[in-house]
């Protein structure tokens, strides 16, 4: 049995548009979506919010309180729970420099998490692993220790390759000493690779495009600038088409002509992260991100003691508001935490809204905040009363 939704503002079609529309389900996947109003009476109207696609988080290291480098099972399930309220249906936990054996056991124990969690259902997709580091640029290295960066040499990054199926992207410097074989090994045993934590040239990061490279991670943050003799990452990642470039949008990390620049220059390939660690959701105090105490007070971004900003404490859906409070469009904000992102990890059934497509939605309100979420069909979290089921149902402005 089918399940028919309609819905005053649907988001996440493949045309790129707002406005009236209905999605049918079946079981956990989407079996048809189109605009305007459906042929049948639905089983869900949403009068009220923004109907999109399931948000995607390519880049956070913890939240809650979790460090997902020092996090067992329980935490890591946790973690996933607690951020369907955020709206996030599927995230990439990160984990940042350390010695490779030390990645190697976080990463495997995060794996044997995951697939727990996943199992189990009722949480948010937990995504392949995103390792970023220790393969970085001293100079450009800003939270991470200096003294555990190294060149990526094949015995180095061997144990990272027989990781394989739990590692989604791998970020380097591709200045570094022997970056451009690593980066073909990686892509060849089918893990990413992004640049970030970089001083590369221009002709460098091309150089690593070549190769295999096809993320940039967070967008002007521990990379070298754009100069115009002189571009840097920052040039390549808003002018190479290969490149989808993450980016965080907490008013913060990015100042707002910087954030529309991105999203002129790349169009349709910026993927809003948050770069979020444990302080994400929790009061004012002091967290641990690899193993470094942080600092976070009301209203700013987690420090480290030296003050060097060290990720985020904001959720992705907060994002979306302030991406939108920057100037750009609605629907160009949605799919940079939706579609952009599904498409640059390869989950090619995320993100979207159109047949064979996993049934992941958010309700957002009009601050963009999430109201209600569903996974695969299934409504996991709700906040108000703006969802009426039922063959009779009608919202109006949100009331029943």
């Amino acid at each position: 049995m089918t399940t028919l939704v309609h819905a005053q503002r649907l988001v996440g079609l493949p045309d790129d548009e707002s406005g009236e529309g209905w999605i049918e389900i079946d079981d956990d996947r989407i079996l048809g979506a189109g605009r305007g109003a459906p042929s049948r009476t639905p089983d869900l109207v949403l009068d009220g919010g923004i109907l999109a696609p399931g948000l995607i988080d390519a880049q956070i290291n913890g939240a809650f309180s979790v460090d997902f480098a020092d996090a067992d099972a329980d935490e890591v399930r946790d973690v996933a729970v607690r951020m369907l309220a955020t709206g996030v249906t599927a995230m990439v936990p990160t984990f940042i420099t350390a010695t490779v054996d030390q990645l190697v056991e976080q990463v495997s124990r995060y794996d044997a998490a995951r697939a727990t969690s996943n199992d189990a259902g009722g949480a948010t997709r937990l995504l392949a692993a995103h390792v970023e580091g220790p393969f970085l640029s001293p100079r450009r290295r800003g939270a991470h220790r200096e003294a555990l960066l190294v060149d990526p040499t094949p015995e180095r990054i061997a144990p990272l390759i027989g990781l394989r199926d739990a590692i989604s992207y791998v970020t380097l410097a591709p200045e570094r000493e022997g970056a451009l074989e690593a980066i073909k090994t990686f892509v060849a045993a089918g893990i990413r690779v992004a640049v970030g934590h970089s001083d590369a040239t221009v002709d460098q990061v091309s150089a690593a495009a070549d190769a295999g490279a096809t993320l940039v991670t967070h967008l002007y943050n521990a990379q070298s600038p754009f100069h115009h003799r002189a571009p840097g990452v920052v040039g390549a990642a808003l002018t190479d088409p290969r490149l989808t470039v993450g980016m965080i949008v907490d008013a913060h990390h990015v100042e707002p002509a910087a954030v529309r620049l991105a999203f002129a220059a790349a169009a349709g390939r910026v993927m809003l992260v948050t770069d979020a660690v444990a302080a994400l959701g929790m009061p004012p105090g002091v967290y641990e991100l690899g193993g470094d105490q942080l600092e976070v007070t009301a209203g700013q971004p987690a420090l480290r003691a030296d003050g060097t900003i060290a990720g985020a404490a904001e959720p992705l859906d907060a994002d979306l508001g302030h991406a939108t409070a920057f100037g750009i469009g609605l629907v160009d904000a949605i799919r940079a935490a939706t579609r952009t992102p599904a498409d640059a990890l390869g989950v090619t059934d995320l993100g979207r809204i159109e047949a064979g497509a996993r049934a992941d939605l958010v309700l957002l309100g009009d601050d963009l905040r999430a109201r209600a979420t569903w996974l695969g069909g299934t409504r996991v979290w709700f906040a108000d009363d703006t969802i009426h089921e039922g063959p009779d149902a009608t919202v109006a402005s949100g009331q029943l």
